[in-house]
């Protein structure tokens, strides 16, 4: 009777300090995981979110619900994502654009590198620099020369200042000797409208967005950011083929969760999107649309993102980007 009345006392003492006492507790997650996608729906971050948030489901036989909080480029959601719990149930779905602002913005409601851990990198972009059909140019040297004797009457559009597109776009604005002027739209798609207009001459922009554009004749595209063709496109150079090899910029997107996580949730989290992410289903949905599946491990991930914020930080200073 007394190993009885024992056993008892020790069940209640040691039931709010399961791990201490040995025994085990439940595995993660107990209830459903929430992606904050910090910009508005229908978008390609957006799109790649839900693509893999459906396969995550089934890997961790929870529902994975992705949530828009967008505003401030980013900076709304990331916020939000930064004052969750670090218990793994809330999932910030950030792109090179939060890298981008580590510098962009003086002050910021939350650090990338730091108050957040990167669970692994879905996929990546490409962006593909297209001129307007009207345009006398098909090689990156031909548009460098005429940039370079015609930049004065030339401009070039992006999604908004501070953007991938906005600085790759001053970055080979520099290295053409040029003095082609910066038009920022509100998004990609009104940028786009108007260099299929003739309002502006050329762009860079991420592939899946331009895609349909180029196939279609619209635009002409003169070469892909990075070492590689893309398949999507294989007669179009990469920068690495032409005078212009420093043109690397390439947006990504990932998903981290908050500094903290306890590290069995961070690794069962990771493992998780990285075996979604090389689903066959998930795998032709992000090739159809023109990105690159990564699904990498979380270590690795998080050593890109901080080097990025350091390639990202010398283009911005470069370009004197500022939305404040």
């Amino acid at each position: 009777m007394s190993k009885l009345r024992t056993r008892l006392w020790r069940s209640l003492l040691c039931a709010p300090l399961a791990l201490a006492c040995g025994f085990a507790t439940a595995a993660f997650p107990e209830r459903p995981v929430t992606i904050i996608v910090p910009f508005a729906a229908g978008g390609a971050t957006d799109v790649i979110a839900r693509t893999v948030a459906q396969a995550m489901a089934g890997k961790l036989g929870q529902p994975v619900i992705v949530e828009n909080r967008a505003g401030a480029n980013g900076n709304i959601g990331a916020a939000t994502a930064a004052r969750a719990d670090a218990d793994g149930y809330t999932l910030l779905m950030a792109t090179s654009s939060h890298a981008i602002n580590a510098t962009l913005y003086r002050k910021l409601d939350y650090s990338l590198t730091k108050d957040f851990t990167g669970l692994s990198n879905l996929a990546s972009v490409p962006l593909l620099l297209v001129v307007n059909p009207q345009v006398p140019a098909r090689t990156a040297a031909e548009l460098s020369a005429y940039i370079r004797d015609n930049g004065n009457h030339m401009a070039y559009a992006s999604g908004g200042t501070g953007t991938a597109a906005h600085l790759a776009g001053a970055q080979f604005n520099s290295l053409s000797h040029g003095q082609t002027t910066h038009v920022p739209y509100k998004g990609g798609a009104p940028a786009l409208n108007d260099l299929i207009g003739g309002q502006v001459q050329f762009m860079f922009a991420n592939l899946p967005e331009v895609l349909s554009q180029v196939q279609g004749g619209r635009l002409i595209p003169i070469a892909v950011t990075g070492q590689d063709r893309h398949a999507a496109l294989p007669n179009v150079p990469a920068f690495a083929e032409t005078q212009f090899a420093d043109m690397q910029a390439r947006s990504w997107f990932g998903l981290f969760v908050r500094a903290n996580t306890p590290p069995e949730t961070v690794e069962r989290l990771s493992k998780a999107i990285a075996e979604s992410v090389a689903t066959p289903a998930v795998q032709t949905k992000l090739k159809g649309m023109g990105a690159d599946p990564i699904g990498n491990e979380h270590a690795e991930f998080q050593q890109y993102v901080e080097q990025d914020v350091g390639r990202w930080k010398t283009l911005v200073e470069a370009s004197g980007a500022s939305v404040e």
